[in-house]
């Protein structure tokens, strides 16, 4: 995606975002010699309520914050240093747990599901497995595109310098793939020692971590069972509030929305939550929503956004969704579209659709 790019937003009303990272980044701003004061009234917040352990800040004045710091600091380079200041000790609880996890395997894990808590504007992914681990990030709001490329390149340091912290060694060598295009400061990734670098190399917005190792065998110095399970309970219990505060299914509807490659189950969003998949789903059915038809919606739009793109054929795009074949694809789009997929794409007068459109009840 390029630099000049902005993420729709999925959701609906405003944002909030832990200020705590933020405070960190004012920190970096203050030995920079800068007059943090003056960052801080352009993104209205104050120097005392940024600082707060539970403060919180709308992605707008997140927007105003980084577009100051740079104005001030007139270094692009500026989300490189906010990413080294970054520890595990950021991450409240999250990081408490990751540091009492067993191996670096369970940590990332941990850091994947409850990644909400860190920050609920971007979705982690962590695969691993055959001796091969993933990590990617992925914004799920809109922003910017100075937001974005400061986001995921203070997140691309962070989880390096993070990860250095957790195995207490040097980070095994790994692939850096971003969507923004080369930054004119990109020699100072040679910082983030064994990564091969590249920009521009990831179709969605976002930033990708490739490992030839699994860390399923790098035990931790401070694994403890019990503090462990202790900051998990409290990190379940976070995780639910926060969805609380909002309609289960729309969290549901984002979440199935925005997953790139295969789409969540029932079971997998409900472990999220720590709840069971009967129970979601009957917190889905108190809305007059569920799971089987939020998902067909979210199948059905991704399915138009194929279409009007032009890149795949008709079989690519049933294999990309998940079908069998062709033939069940094209019953499944002709039941919500009322034609076969093919005449709807042929068709001059179909509305014009994006990945992040709202999706149509049937």
């Amino acid at each position: 995606m390029p630099a000049s790019a902005s993420v729709r937003s999925p959701a609906v009303g405003a944002v909030e975002v832990p200020a705590r990272y933020y405070a960190r980044a004012a920190e970096v701003l203050v030995r920079q010699g800068v007059d943090v004061a003056r960052v801080l009234r352009a993104a209205r917040v104050s120097a005392e309520r940024i600082g707060h352990p539970d403060a919180t800040m709308r992605l707008d004045q997140v927007e105003a914050l980084v577009a100051e710091a740079f104005a001030q600091t007139g270094r692009a380079d500026y989300s490189l240093d906010v990413g080294r200041a970054l520890k595990l000790s950021s991450h409240s609880l999250l990081g408490y747990g990751m540091l009492s996890s067993p191996t670096a395997d369970y940590a990332l894990r941990l850091a994947a599901r409850f990644f909400k808590l860190i920050m609920p504007t971007f979705r982690m992914r962590y695969r691993a497995g055959g001796g091969q681990a993933e990590i990617l990030f992925q914004p799920t709001v809109s922003m910017s595109a100075l937001c974005l490329q400061f986001h995921l390149e203070v997140v691309a340091a962070a989880t390096y310098w993070e990860l250095r912290e957790l195995l207490e060694k040097r980070v095994p060598p790994y692939e850096l793939s971003f969507s923004i295009a080369e930054p004119v400061h990109a020699a100072r990734y040679a910082e983030l020692a064994g990564a091969r670098v590249h920009f521009g190399r990831e179709a969605a917005p976002g930033v990708r971590m490739r490992f030839d190792t699994d860390f399923s065998t790098d035990t931790l110095a401070l694994s403890d069972p019990t503090s462990l399970r202790m900051a998990e309970a409290r990190c379940n219990t976070l995780v639910r509030k926060a969805v609380a505060g909002g309609r289960v299914s729309d969290w549901v509807q984002m979440m199935l929305r925005e997953s790139g490659e295969g789409m969540p189950t029932l079971v997998e969003l409900a472990h999220t939550l720590n709840l069971s998949p009967r129970t979601l789903d009957r917190y889905l059915a108190r809305e007059g929503a569920g799971f089987r038809q939020l998902q067909r919606e979210a199948r059905h739009r991704r399915a138009l956004v194929l279409l009007e793109a032009g890149e795949l054929g008709i079989t690519e795009i049933a294999y990309e969704l998940g079908y069998s074949d062709a033939a069940n694809f094209t019953r499944a789009f002709r039941r919500e579209a009322g034609v076969a997929p093919s005449a709807w794409r042929r068709s001059p007068r179909r509305p014009a659709v994006t990945a992040a459109s709202e999706p149509t009840r049937s």
